[in-house]
């Protein structure tokens, strides 16, 4: 499961660094320092590391094991953020959490959905506030029709 997670992690990551930056290092030959790093793993499964280089970009990740030798609810916990400049100038920053719920990622830039209309959100605390009616029941019903 570590493994799996720490993989979902850095693919995330990898996939979602700006890629213009990648073209423009190698048709200009210009090679960007790192110009800090840190970095620590602990034999209980949690870890932390850092960097930063001479471009800008930024990142940090901490993460430890959850529920720790419990069969089958063990779950390695990562969590951190990066940034960089985009193409246009903006600065981008992401942070995010994976865990044994997935990976979910939050940034001004991501896309969010829409918020929930007023009357959808007034049905659904209506039902919610409602007393949970038993399941049905098709072989009860079937010996109680009569023919």
């Amino acid at each position: 499961m570590y493994t799996t997670v720490v993989f979902a992690a850095l693919v995330a990551l990898a996939s979602s660094a700006p890629q213009y930056g990648h073209q423009q290092q190698q048709h200009s030959g210009q090679i960007i320092p790192i110009v800090r790093q840190s970095q620590d793993v602990n034999h209980d499964g949690s870890y932390q590391y850092s960097y930063e280089t001479g471009n800008g970009i930024q990142a940090q990740e901490q993460g430890y094991l959850k529920n720790a030798g419990i069969k089958d609810q063990e779950a390695q916990v990562a969590q951190g953020s990066y940034s960089y400049t985009g193409p246009d100038g903006i600065p981008i920053t992401v942070t995010y959490i994976a865990d044994e719920n997935g990976f979910r990622a939050e940034g001004a830039h991501l896309p969010t959905p829409p918020p929930i209309p007023e009357a959808i959100q007034k049905a659904l605390l209506l039902i919610q506030s409602q007393p949970a009616q038993p399941a049905y029941n098709q072989n009860q019903y079937n010996q109680n029709r009569r023919f």
